[in-house]
């Protein structure tokens, strides 16, 4: 970056990295700085007629100093939380040379610089617990400024809270606003729960191409690029969900994948083109047996992150207590929008749309109608964790036919605070079925429908070898963290959200 795009304490700052360098001294050095403790440990264990920290090594981020002289104090903050240090210019200097405390301390280091302590912890006479430095350090100058953050009377002031800047610059965001890592910990304690839960039951997880020649699984847009080398275009992955039922043909008696896939859709609070499902296939199961798993592994993660099943959401209180209510998706449109569609074709569908106020397009199918009709009338009533099950054929290509409606197929989906969150199946296992199922979807393609599915010849192919009954279920990761951790928009869990470059 030009200097002449710098601000004043920008410039500031440049001019002091220079004044360090000239000292002799390496503002980034490379040797390793051995830490042995945290800030958290210190605060919370130490014991004043134990002495229990008498010689610690901290390293952390300078977020406030008070110079006074000959001693000063700084506050600095680790991965853990913020400690104070206080330095004494003879102890960080014993020699003549004082450069280190009046020179650099004083003058050249700024908010934001990375420093290693050596010490000894006491108790000040305000009655803060203090790490006495006996030894200072430089890591890392900062070269740019941090939004300080000041509180008073409990009230904050100055926060960094544009969302924007906050999802643009996620690491500024975990430096001044620590409680947002407390989200993508729970993140990351989330994806550990459910993958021990599914290694439990001995399952394998699995990894599957995110390049794909044919997008399937799923009816979305895929996004598309050009292979040089073979000259062929490459989609990538909208669901993992055909190569998964490839190894179920394979042999595997469960499968699962924490896939990352790609739609090349509208963003908005709860879509990000680039986004993580977890997918798991079950031989010799059905979407009766997914429906009885997926309330336990819900139920198995609320408490491991909170300790009851009871989460709060938005002001509303969530529980994640297995069973879960069942309702078809036919009732629940018979009981929310008032009108009875289980015998209608698509003509009456589309008038009952018209009539009701239901935005439709000439391409959409019977099935399709359907589903508008439950999106406008039902998913707002379904706070409470609730499957929606037996899914109309013509929406649910990779679903087994209902046992006892053939124009419905053995499919559900959980609904959590208005949302979809899981869909499952019984899978379709019939290779003939599944190719007719295709045609149909190539037909609605025709029709101008961009999100319906492409024909796999060679999923078709494994199928006529033979899997056996198999139940999957697909939940995205990213809904399941806003659900768990009460956060109102998808970017809030994802640490670097798709945006608009700068």
């Amino acid at each position: 970056m030009e200097n002449t795009h710098l601000s004043e304490q920008e410039q500031i700052r440049r001019n002091a990295l220079k004044e360090i360098e000239n000292l002799g001294i390496d503002p980034y050095p490379a040797a390793e700085y051995p830490v042995d403790t945290t800030a958290e440990e210190i605060l919370s264990g130490f014991d004043a007629e134990k002495n229990n920290y008498p010689n610690v090594t901290v390293a952390g981020r300078i977020m406030s100093r008070r110079i006074m002289g000959a001693a000063s104090f700084m506050v600095i903050q680790d991965h853990t939380g913020r400690i104070q240090v206080y330095l004494k210019r003879d102890d960080i200097c014993p020699t003549e040379d004082k450069t280190l405390y009046n020179t650099v301390f004083k003058k050249l280091l700024d908010i934001g610089d990375i420093v290693g302590v050596k010490g000894y912890t006491f108790i000040t006479q305000t009655g803060e617990l203090t790490i006495h430095a006996k030894e200072f350090t430089l890591l890392s100058k900062s070269l740019r400024v941090l939004p300080i953050v000041k509180e008073k009377e409990g009230q904050t002031y100055d926060a960094f809270t544009d969302p924007e800047q906050r999802y643009r610059m996620r690491y500024l965001d975990l430096i001044v606003n620590p409680q947002v890592r407390d989200t993508f910990i729970k993140r990351t304690r989330i994806v550990n729960t459910m993958r021990q839960f599914f290694n439990e039951y001995g399952y394998l997880e699995v990894e599957t191409p995110i390049l794909q020649n044919i997008p399937g699984g799923a009816n979305a847009r895929p996004f598309v690029t050009h292979h040089n080398a073979l000259n062929i275009p490459l989609y990538m992955r909208i669901a993992n969900e055909l190569y998964l039922k490839k190894l179920i043909v394979g042999g595997f008696p469960g499968v699962y994948e924490f896939a990352k896939d790609f739609r090349n859709e509208g963003m908005d609070r709860t879509h990000n083109p680039e986004f993580t499902v977890l997918e798991i296939y079950v031989a010799y199961k059905d979407y009766f047996w997914m429906m009885q798993f997926t309330e336990k592994m819900l139920e198995r993660v609320a408490m491991d992150l909170h300790g009851t099943t009871q989460v709060s959401l938005g002001g509303k209180l969530i529980d994640f207590k297995s069973p879960y209510p069942r309702i078809s998706m036919l009732d629940a449109i018979k009981k929310y929008a008032g009108v009875d569609v289980s015998e209608m074709e698509e003509n009456a569908l589309r008038k009952t749309c018209n009539e009701l106020k239901v935005p439709v397009t000439p391409s959409m199918g019977k099935g399709k109608l359907i589903e508008e009709l439950f999106g406008a009338f039902c998913e707002e009533h379904l706070i409470q964790p609730t499957f929606i099950i037996d899914y109309p054929r013509e929406t649910s290509p990779l679903t087994k036919k209902h046992r006892e409606n053939p124009s419905l197929t053995e499919r559900f989906e959980l609904f959590v605070n208005g949302r979809e969150l899981a869909n499952a199946y019984s899978e379709l296992n019939d290779p003939v079925d599944q190719l007719e199922r295709f045609k149909d979807q190539l037909k609605l393609k025709e029709k101008g429908d961009d999100e319906a599915m492409f024909i796999d010849m060679d999923f078709v192919r494994a199928l006529e070898f033979g899997m056996p009954p198999t139940s999957g279920m697909g939940i995205g990761i990213d809904r399941l963290c806003m659900l768990m951790t009460d956060s109102p928009s998808i970017q809030d869990v994802l640490f670097f959200p798709q945006m608009r470059p700068e």
